[in-house]
């Protein structure tokens, strides 16, 4: 893991490039090889997380999809939060109950 200090180039970047991971923490950025996640053994409730989650990100995804859905979701917003992310806390909430 690299740390880079008084770098513009990097300043706010994030993401993956080729097998290198950017990351940005209180410090600075932080530079680090991509993880391994090929060996990883999921629990069976860990499989069934995923796939709820899965299913919450295809709800937000229709609900952006359609303007209508959109505008009534956007009327119900807090400040600073997205369309996509209170569909799916809707969808998480509503599966939990």
């Amino acid at each position: 893991m690299a740390r880079v200090k008084n770098n513009f180039l990097l300043q706010g970047v994030s993401g993956s490039i080729a097998e290198l991971v950017i990351k940005q923490y209180s410090y600075g950025p932080v530079i680090s090889k991509k993880p391994d996640m090929s060996q990883v053994k999921h629990s069976r409730l860990q499989k069934v997380k995923q796939s709820l989650f899965k299913e919450a990100v295809a709800y937000a995804q229709s609900i952006n999809r359609d303007p209508k859905k959109k505008a009534a979701y956007a009327k119900k917003l807090k400040k600073g939060q997205t369309v996509f992310n209170a569909a799916v806390s809707e969808y998480m909430k509503r599966v939990k109950k």
